[in-house]
């Protein structure tokens, strides 16, 4: 589950889905860990870094481009890491009291209460 997850789990899981999910015979090597690596400009020893865990989640930009990579949702991402994307800032800034209460009341609710939440505001089931 991805709210359970650590950040670097989460991409290495999200990498090699995406990789052994190519079709045979290349299996995706964009998708190996040099070649996420590379395509970050990175050494692939710290994205195993992170991906272990050994190291913190890198900074913001490093982790828009890796979103982007993977087709990742960059919100999610950036929550993972312990951070908080501006436009995610933006939204909770302008009302910060009742997102930090519907948070606190949504703490200990089944996803299917949540889920039921996000689809009636989705819908606009005011």
């Amino acid at each position: 589950m991805v709210a359970e997850m650590e950040f670097g789990a989460y991409v290495r899981e999200r990498r090699e889905t995406l990789a052994a999910s190519a079709p045979l015979p290349a299996r995706a090597p964009e998708y190996s860990l040099r070649g996420v690596a590379r395509h970050l400009g990175m050494e692939a020893s710290y994205l195993s870094k992170v991906e272990r865990g050994v190291v913190p989640p890198p900074s913001e930009d490093v982790i828009r481009r890796l979103a982007d990579v993977l087709g990742e949702d960059l919100d999610t991402m950036m929550l993972l890491a312990g951070k908080v994307s501006p436009r995610l800032q933006k939204i909770v800034g302008k009302r910060p009291k009742l997102f930090a209460e519907l948070i606190r009341e949504l703490r200990d609710a089944p996803d299917s209460a949540i889920f039921k939440v996000v689809r009636e505001v989705r819908d606009g089931r005011w």
